[in-house]
């Protein structure tokens, strides 16, 4: 068995998003503006507090990122759920990372502000720890994670919880 890779460039993000990695199944980024980072520094099943794996990823901040122009008006801040987003994203990457199929939809999780992104700032680092992995009919993903800005951590999460969903169980969501 091949080993897998352990960190990703914005290239190979993207080639994710279009489910073109080699091995990959079908669990996919999504695609810019809404793709959260520039790059995964680490993902490894094997390590983070719970021993249970961890993935690390970063955002290169610019004064002309899409959601400065368009949160507040004259106030630009990086929209809270934007951050969020990108912790479900990793956590749905480390599933598929790790082989499960499926898309990924977020499923919930706990949430603690104490600071902002703004336009002012150069570097926004992520990390989720995974807490647990259930895989049945339906792969779960629990992790806990941070966002930093600058290094300074303002965000908080606990029991963020990605399922990888095959298209027949999206179907039947939609009682279709």
């Amino acid at each position: 068995m091949a080993e897998r890779q352990h960190a990703f460039n914005y290239e190979e993000l993207l080639a994710h998003g279009r489910g073109e990695l080699p091995g990959q199944l079908d669990a996919r980024l999504p695609a810019p503006p809404m793709l959260m980072f520039n790059r995964i520094t680490h993902v490894a099943d094997n390590d983070g507090p719970y021993g249970k794996g961890s993935v690390r990823a970063e955002l290169d901040v610019t004064p002309d990122l899409w959601f400065f122009k368009c949160h507040f008006i004259d106030d630009p801040v990086m929209p809270g759920c934007l951050g969020l987003d990108a912790l479900w994203q990793m956590t749905g990457f480390f599933l598929g990372w790790g082989g499960s199929p499926g898309k990924g939809r977020a499923l919930g999780g706990e949430i603690k502000f104490t600071g902002q992104v703004t336009n002012d700032v150069e570097l926004v680092e992520y990390g989720i720890d995974i807490k647990r992995v259930i895989r049945s009919r339906l792969t779960l993903g629990i992790a806990d994670g941070w966002v930093k800005a600058d290094g300074k951590t303002i965000y908080e999460a606990k029991d963020l919880r990605v399922g990888l969903f095959t298209d027949s169980q999206l179907q039947d969501q939609k009682g279709g």
